[in-house]
């Protein structure tokens, strides 16, 4: 404890298109992943999954409506991927420049025979740092397609509810498979969040014991990131409110039910956010405080010590211009010169005045409270 914090935080890059680029053109980062695509059937006596590696045939096989599926894609480096859904499933150009695009805010948007929604999944990586990554819904009546950019998630819960089959994540339809996703990843935001509440508890033990300016670096670093999750959970909290108020019949009134608990959690993390937000800058405050007061302190000890000496390197400079009671070349008396220069015991009765004053100067400061 008491320890300045080594990690740093990384800012992520978005490859934004070029201004004045046509709306509804897939744009692919040269950097993006090799597509991987999993593929879910179950119902609510089976359940299978097989790695894919292209979806040419999958509008044939989703037409049997005795299964629901769930379509994972992860890795967004295939043009013609892009290209099967616009063509095979009539997906909107538009909605696929912003699956491609991962810098969407949360969202929800109605296309008659399918619905489209992002979600922002947040979580540690393994330097601690905060990834912001984008997953993209694409819902039909019997079908759940699923879009990240990356590989690592947090829906692993999801896949083993989904094996083990137990709960209603089986028989509730696609929509309750997408319910399940989103509200696993919301829950991520709770232990998130629970995570930094623990961090500012050590900084304000921290702040008690023996604060450095390695506190206020560590509490501005979690004031930041609670910012990043502020400007992701407003946006899911309207996006589930949108569901709620949604005519969409892929959304049955059950599904909604559940989404209605989703949106609860949303508000209580905003909550939770806002009072991370206020311990953050308390401790920022109360870091400056102390620094103010141990810098006051300082002042006080070096005007006690200015105090005390001030008279005394008065006498000192009074007595040290050395005018003398007689010319060293005349003999002349010069009355108003210094006639006790040459007093016998001058010496020691100058220490004893300063000595005196020095005392009293110090009890008087005693008195007062001063060392206190």
């Amino acid at each position: 404890m008491g320890k300045p914090s080594k990690r740093k935080h990384k800012r992520k890059h978005y490859s934004f298109q070029s201004v004045g680029t046509s709306p509804g053109v897939v744009s692919i980062d040269e950097n993006a992943l090799k597509p991987i695509i999993n593929f879910h059937s179950y119902n609510d006596h089976h359940y299978a999954v097989k790695e894919l590696e292209h979806i040419n045939d999958l509008a044939r096989i989703i037409c049997n409506k005795e299964f629901n599926y769930w379509i994972e894609i992860k890795g967004f480096k295939s043009p013609e991927l892009f290209e099967t859904l616009s063509t095979d499933f009539n997906i909107n150009k538009l909605v696929l420049e912003d699956i491609t695009s991962t810098y969407q805010r949360p969202k929800f948007e109605e296309y008659g025979k399918y619905d489209f929604c992002v979600s922002r999944m947040l979580r540690f990586d393994e330097q601690k740092n905060l990834d912001n990554d984008q997953v993209s819904f694409i819902l039909t009546d019997n079908a759940l397609f699923t879009f990240q950019e990356e590989y690592e998630d947090c829906l692993d819960p999801v896949r083993t509810r989904l094996k083990g089959g137990k709960g209603n994540i089986r028989i509730g339809g696609s929509s309750y498979l997408m319910y399940a996703l989103m509200d696993t990843i919301i829950d991520t935001y709770f232990v998130i969040l629970g995570a930094w509440g623990d961090e500012l508890d050590l900084i304000e033990d921290r702040l008690f014991e023996k604060p450095d300016k390695s506190v206020m670096f560590d509490t501005q670093l979690v004031k930041r990131n609670l910012i990043n999750v502020r400007r992701v959970v407003w946006p899911e909290r309207d996006k589930l409110n949108d569901i709620l108020r949604s005519d969409s019949l892929l959304i049955p009134d059950q599904t909604k039910m559940y989404i209605r608990d989703s949106y609860d959690h949303c508000i209580q993390i905003i909550d939770m956010v806002e009072s991370l937000k206020e311990i953050s800058a308390s401790n920022i405050d109360m870091y400056l405080s102390i620094i103010s007061n141990r810098m006051n302190q300082i002042m006080k000890v070096l005007t006690i010590i200015s105090s005390i000496f001030i008279p005394l390197t008065f006498i000192a400079g009074i007595y040290g211009m050395n005018f003398s009671y007689t010319d060293p070349v005349t003999g002349k008396v010069l009355p108003q010169n210094m006639p006790e220069l040459y007093q016998e015991h001058g010496y020691l009765y100058t220490m004893i005045v300063m000595g005196a004053i020095a005392v009293l100067q110090i009890l008087y400061f005693w008195r007062k409270g001063w060392f206190k």
